[in-house]
């Protein structure tokens, strides 16, 4: 009788296999234990043998295809013998799997459906308001119910604030903008929705919001029918592992081919390593076994393991506890991975590095410090410098739009924040027209307002510039991933005493080196270095800041 051949899993991580070469056609007498095709994993290029016997009737899949795991690859069978009711047959399974969802889903819209004569029920039908996950950032996909306020019954007015959203960037209140009883609450506090997603409807006490909440079903039925096809296959490729592995603990793990040859020349499985997975023992592991190798190995056992002993008698024993710790990723730190990825894996970054003679400033700032209101910092002075060689070099301050580039007039730099849960990027905006002082004040407000996660989407929105600045932890010198979209970063690393060479002679310096990273796509490296030239000329003359 005729029988199927299907795509083995032959790694933990393996979902698909390709063939890379088959042994035998169409025709060909297969045995137990033959090599009938080489099969490319996701690790290695894997010898298949046959645990069937027959005649090879139908290949599937070409050299070169891929195939997924337990999908029909072959049939073996009597010669002549008709196999097509098989391949059939494999397809029927899925099919026999959607007719149940057919016929449930009207069931469900029958039981379900109390709208009169079918038809569907909106929130203005049923005089309630319907209120959903609202889009509270720019890169917002799903918030986070920190905490809700009131409870169903309770009564709601416009103004009030029904629930905290954590959101990828700071946690925020949502609104009601509806009056009446608070009538259905749709996600618990701690679990996350969607934006848009319903998370409560508020009407007139005693509505019954069911048939707009029930107004879907087939929805319902398709996922339901959805999630039964997923679980087929996994319980049909167990059933085989579970054997398996069952049958093999037993005995040498070995396939047919191997111990037919070992069989042949007399060799002892047990002493034969096995390549294959698990240990597996396989036909090349036999052919490449070498007999005279064992009692060798066996006369210099007790050599070996008596030299191992009197090493480790006097060696003390340490018994230590593996542990650790998992956390849930928040919105935030999803965002961050998310956006940064997106931006090194679609940008093509490039880095140029100056030091910066940071004499004079450090003059500069301490001169400033005496009358400024509030204390600047070099950071403040690396931000105002930033926006001033910005204007005279546009082309550092753009963006990549795919089919154009925008070339920003306005100067809003991006100063990124450290946070507990990861990194805020808030926006000083038009910082060339500012003054040091109060960029100051601004930059100040921000930090406070991110450890408190009171930002808003207005404060970290449209920046074309940013600085990241490590020098506070004593990092010299580091590069950044750019903040898309903007179409470069500069890192600044910390102020360093060292000996620098002035007029002939070397003498104590402070200098700051500063890593520029650049979208190649906007910015060439000439445009780049001519930036980083006008920078430096700014922060080594800093009254120029002034003018």
């Amino acid at each position: 009788m005729a029988e199927v051949v299907r795509m083995p899993k032959m790694s933990d991580t393996m979902t698909e296999g390709v063939i890379a070469k088959w042994h035998k056609k169409v025709g060909d007498r297969v045995n137990s234990g033959d090599l009938v095709a080489e099969i490319e994993t996701d690790k290695a290029t894997m010898d298949f043998e046959s645990y069937q016997e027959g005649t090879l009737l139908y290949i599937g899949p070409k050299e070169g295809e891929a195939v997924a795991i337990d999908a029909v690859i072959a049939v073996l069978g009597e010669e002549g013998e008709d196999y097509k009711a098989l391949l059939d047959g494999d397809a029927a399974p899925a099919a026999k799997a959607e007719e149940p969802s057919k016929e449930e889903a009207p069931k469900e819209e029958k039981a379900e459906e109390s709208a009169p004569a079918g038809e569907q029920v909106s929130a203005e039908d049923l005089g309630v308001t319907v209120i959903t996950m609202p889009l509270l950032s720019d890169t917002m996909t799903e918030g986070v119910i920190a905490q809700w306020n009131f409870k169903v019954g309770d009564s709601i007015k416009s103004d009030d604030a029904i629930a905290d959203v954590e959101t990828d960037k700071a946690t925020m209140e949502v609104t009601a903008y509806a009056e009446g009883t608070l009538l259905y609450v749709g996600v618990e506090a701690g679990q996350a929705a969607k934006v848009n997603d319903i998370i409560a409807i508020v009407g007139p006490a005693g509505t019954d919001v069911t048939p707009l909440l029930n107004q879907k079903p087939a929805a319902k039925a398709e996922v339901k029918s959805e999630e039964k096809k997923a679980d087929a296959p996994a319980e049909t490729s167990a059933a085989p592992e579970a054997a398996i592995s069952t049958s093999s603990d037993s005995r040498v793990k070995a396939s047919p081919l191997a111990k037919k040859i070992a069989k042949e020349k007399g060799i002892d499985l047990s002493q034969v390593k096995g390549s294959a997975e698990g240990g597996r023992i396989v036909k090349k592991d036999v052919e490449n076994f070498t007999p005279s190798a064992a009692p060798a190995a066996a006369a210099s056992a007790p050599a070996k393991a008596a030299e191992t002993e009197a090493k480790t008698v006097s060696l003390p024993q340490y018994i230590g506890e593996e542990r650790f710790t998992e956390k849930p990723v928040n919105q935030m730190r999803k965002t961050i991975a998310r956006r940064l990825s997106e931006s090194l894996f679609t940008a093509p970054h490039f880095y140029l590095n100056v030091s910066i003679d940071m004499d004079n400033a450090i003059a500069a700032r301490a001169q400033i410090n005496e009358v400024a209101p509030v204390k600047v910092s070099f950071n403040d002075i690396v931000i105002k410098a930033v926006a001033i060689a910005l204007k005279q070099h546009p082309a550092v301050n753009s963006s990549w739009l795919g089919d154009k580039i925008r070339y920003n007039e306005h100067t809003n730099i991006g100063v990124a924040i450290a946070v507990e849960d990861g990194l805020l990027v808030p926006v000083v905006r038009f910082a060339d027209g500012k003054s040091l002082s109060h960029i100051s004040a601004e930059v100040k407000d921000f930090a406070q307002k991110a450890k408190a996660k009171k930002l808003q989407p207005a404060d970290w929105e449209g920046s074309t510039f940013t600085v990241s600045n490590l020098g506070m932890f004593g990092i010299d010198e580091f590069t950044s991933i750019i903040n898309s979209p903007d179409g470069a970063i500069l890192s600044v690393g910390a102020i360093q005493q060292i000996p620098v060479v002035k007029n002939g002679a070397v003498v104590p310096g402070n200098v700051m080196k500063l890593s520029l990273g650049c979208d190649h796509r906007v910015v060439d490296g000439a445009t780049g270095a001519q930036f980083l030239q006008t920078l430096k000329g700014l922060l080594e003359a800093p009254i120029r800041l002034l003018a």
